[in-house]
């Protein structure tokens, strides 16, 4: 006779893996039994002390397993804490140049020397920096002249009649707008084409 195989769907053998991996877990998280299996001819005080000695041992264990945890939870705390608390540490660094660029400027603007050019000129170097700095940390500038309206992304404060634009395109952009890792913080407000 041919032994048959039992017809295992595969929802039973996800659930036969599941429980053969709860197995093992519980193979490394439940202790040997200290003194081996308990000879009957023992006397019953002798069983009883042996018992008790296990007892002791497994709360030893699940003491010392519940301490672990505890730890655990408070490192994942403290660790979470840290990152709420620091999450911009690396968006301030960035910026901090830029600070620096800002009061170079206005001491350089003070100056006796100082001219409208050298102002503008620095004051475009810094706006460059803050864009890039901006950039490199996932705001992109929505900035949609020409392009069809989105409602989405764009804000409409008014519309007029244009001779060389399409209907429905924007003309204008009053405010840019801006994205965040591809989710709008602000909308561009536009001027809208009839």
């Amino acid at each position: 006779m041919a032994h048959e195989q039992p017809n295992i769907e595969t929802d039973d053998e996800h659930s036969l893996a599941n429980e053969a991996d709860e197995k093992a877990h519980l193979e490394d998280v439940i202790p040997e039994p200290v003194d081996g299996d308990v000879a009957e001819d023992e006397p019953i005080d002798v069983q009883l002390a042996k018992a008790q000695d296990t007892i002791q041992d497994y709360w030893e264990q699940m003491m010392r397993l519940r301490a672990e945890i505890e730890n655990n939870r408070k490192r994942a705390e403290r660790d979470l804490e840290n990152a709420h608390k620091y999450a911009l540490k690396n968006f301030v660094e960035n910026l901090l140049p830029i600070m620096d660029s800002m009061e170079m400027g206005y001491t350089a603007a003070s100056a006796d020397n100082a001219t409208l050019d050298s102002i503008r000129e620095g004051s475009e170097l810094t706006m460059n920096m803050f864009i890039q700095v901006l950039e490199k940390n996932g705001l992109e500038q929505v900035d949609p002249v020409g392009e069809k309206f989105d409602p989405e992304r764009h804000q409409a404060i008014s519309m007029i009649e244009v001779e060389k634009a399409e209907s429905g395109t924007v003309v204008e952009v009053m405010q840019k707008g801006f994205l965040l890792n591809d989710r709008l913080v602000r909308p561009a407000m536009v001027v809208v084409a009839k």
